[in-house]
């Protein structure tokens, strides 16, 4: 028996909702319909996709890898097949929130091909929990959130992980005894000016925790509510400072900024694509998530 897309949209809907009951009534298919295509499914693929519970299921690790491989693709053929015979819901603009940094430098070149088959996006950026509470709101349709959420009616799904890189320009790690920070720790790095975004020096304090088994005690030399901002000045030998690759990629390559320290396990933070439950029924939501986890794969 060869597997069939429908199982594989039943599977995908009944991963996001968390029941076979809710998938029922979005697919428009009887309870036992969906039980049925599950149950085709695991028997095709020789493993357990969910573990049943008294109110909904739990996906096992086998659904996990499947929905990363799957999800993408079937949002993006939904999305073509709506937009080739369906309604487009004209003038209904999905509205995106993130932070600043990753929605200009990789969110909307990733967006730009769906924007010219004529997706309208309203982009808003913040901090992850206030927007996560517009999301709650109703004021916008999907969070790329650094903070996975807890709150009944919220689905979250891997994206990507960032990975954060201690750094100063090529002309301040030159005056750094590199060979002594992993031994010594970060008292080596005590005269240079930290560099933050927030006066808690959230990432930095993440890093030294991680790296050093440490907090930091030196305040900040300057706070810059926006990472490009903090590169910048990372740049211009201003001090030091922890960022996430992604977003000084070009610079490293180029040697403008170097890294300090290459620890066997960098610290990483995970960022998660936030929606409501049942939303995904939206096509152009729906497309707009798929397309988003298949591109944030060439992401680094």
């Amino acid at each position: 028996m060869a597997i069939q897309l429908g199982w594989l949209r039943t599977f995908v809907t009944v991963y996001r909702l968390g029941s076979f009951t809710k998938a029922a009534h979005v697919l428009e298919l009887s309870q036992p319909a969906v039980t049925h295509q599950v149950r085709n499914l695991e028997k095709e693929l020789g493993r357990l996709l969910f573990e049943r519970l008294p109110q909904g299921v739990e996906p096992t690790p086998a659904a996990e890898a499947l929905i990363r491989e799957v999800q993408g693709p079937m949002d993006s053929l939904a999305g073509a097949i709506q937009r080739y015979c369906g309604d487009q819901q004209a003038g209904r603009p999905v509205h995106v929130g993130g932070p600043v940094e990753l929605m200009t430098s990789r969110v909307i070149p990733a967006v730009s091909d769906l924007i010219a088959d004529g997706m309208q996006l309203r982009l808003h950026f913040g901090l992850a929990n206030d927007l996560l509470g517009t999301l709650m709101d109703r004021q916008i349709d999907l969070v790329l959130s650094t903070v996975r959420p807890r709150v009944r009616g919220l689905a979250a799904t891997p994206l990507v992980d960032e990975e954060f890189v201690l750094l100063a320009s090529e002309e301040l790690a030159r005056r750094i005894p590199l060979d002594r920070l992993a031994e010594e720790g970060p008292a080596v790095l005590e005269k240079h000016p930290l560099i933050s975004y927030a006066e808690a020096l959230p990432i930095i304090r993440r890093y030294w925790l991680a790296v050093f088994g440490v907090r930091p005690t030196a305040k900040p030399a300057l706070v810059v509510p926006d990472l490009r901002g903090a590169l910048a000045a990372v740049r211009s030998s201003a001090g030091i400072s922890v960022l996430p690759r992604y977003l000084c990629v070009e610079e490293l390559t180029a040697g403008e900024v170097v890294p300090l320290l290459e620890p066997e396990i960098p610290p990483i933070n995970t960022f998660y694509l936030a929606v409501r439950q049942g939303e995904l029924s939206r096509p152009d939501l729906a497309l707009l998530h798929g397309h988003l986890l298949m591109k944030a794969q060439l992401w680094t």
